[in-house]
């Protein structure tokens, strides 16, 4: 078993002893992975907002804050870890309000993501200390999803059975035990569940439903990786990520 607590069937996502600490993206293969995801995207039916398609010169001569302020659009992770294909994900953020909304009970309280996740391709281990979310098997493979309860210092608990809800009914499985989503269904996962996913004979395009989201400060993952990756600027990007924007609209 990985040191992320996870074994994929058809083979590891890669042990944090084989990464790459100082791991970066090439900016042609995160353009190369933008035009992948669209043709993906377009398969099930779906289209992205209008916006996804700005380029970096009109975010820059436009300066949408609402597009900006809500961190909208393309976010493409290989956890600072250099292996996408193994550890990563691709997300793009389509709509979300406010943490100060949420904070008062009223607003905008909502999020949406779409997101795809490659066979064997692992999002590893996390909680979210806010945020309350439905995934969504949306098409394509299966979506394993590993499953640990938190303690009570919000640790992951290694012993005790989890439940969650799946489609609306309850579903216990014992400490890392894993849900198996076909297309169309789901599972919600409240704060404080840890949970780690992968895609199963092929790839996911999944649906992210959820209340105001903060990829800044509300991810926790088992292992001290970090939420965005580094990039190495070796072609000029087609599109902007959210990680780009403090960088270039600030």
């Amino acid at each position: 078993m990985s040191r992320f607590g996870i074994d994929p069937p058809s083979g590891p996502a890669g042990d944090l002893a084989r990464r790459n600490p100082h791991g970066t993206m090439k900016r042609s293969r995160i353009n190369e992975i933008m035009r992948e995801a669209d043709r993906f995207i377009r398969s099930f039916g779906y289209i992205l907002p209008p916006f996804a398609w700005w380029s970096p010169q009109d975010m820059v001569r436009l300066r949408p804050r609402g597009v900006i302020g809500a961190r909208l659009g393309w976010d493409i992770t290989d956890y600072g870890q250099g292996k996408f294909d193994e550890l990563g994900l691709f997300l793009f953020t389509v709509r979300n309000g406010r943490l100060a909304d949420l904070s008062a009970g009223r607003g905008m309280l909502y999020a949406e993501k779409i997101m795809i996740s490659r066979v064997n391709q692992l999002s590893p281990m996390h909680r979210h200390n806010l945020k309350a979310e439905d995934i969504v098997n949306r098409g394509g493979g299966r979506l394993v999803v590993e499953l640990f309860a938190p303690a009570g210092d919000r640790s992951i608990d290694r012993a005790s059975p989890v439940t969650v809800a799946c489609d609306g009914r309850p579903r216990t499985v014992a400490a890392g035990g894993r849900i198996a989503l076909s297309p169309g269904e789901s599972v919600t996962l409240l704060p404080g569940v840890w949970h780690a996913f992968w895609a199963e004979g092929s790839d996911v395009l999944i649906g992210e439903v959820s209340t105001v989201n903060d990829d800044l400060t509300d991810n926790v993952f088992e292992q001290p990786i970090p939420r965005f990756g580094g990039i190495e600027e070796d072609v000029r990007p087609m599109h902007l990520l959210v990680s780009d924007y403090d960088k270039w609209l600030a």
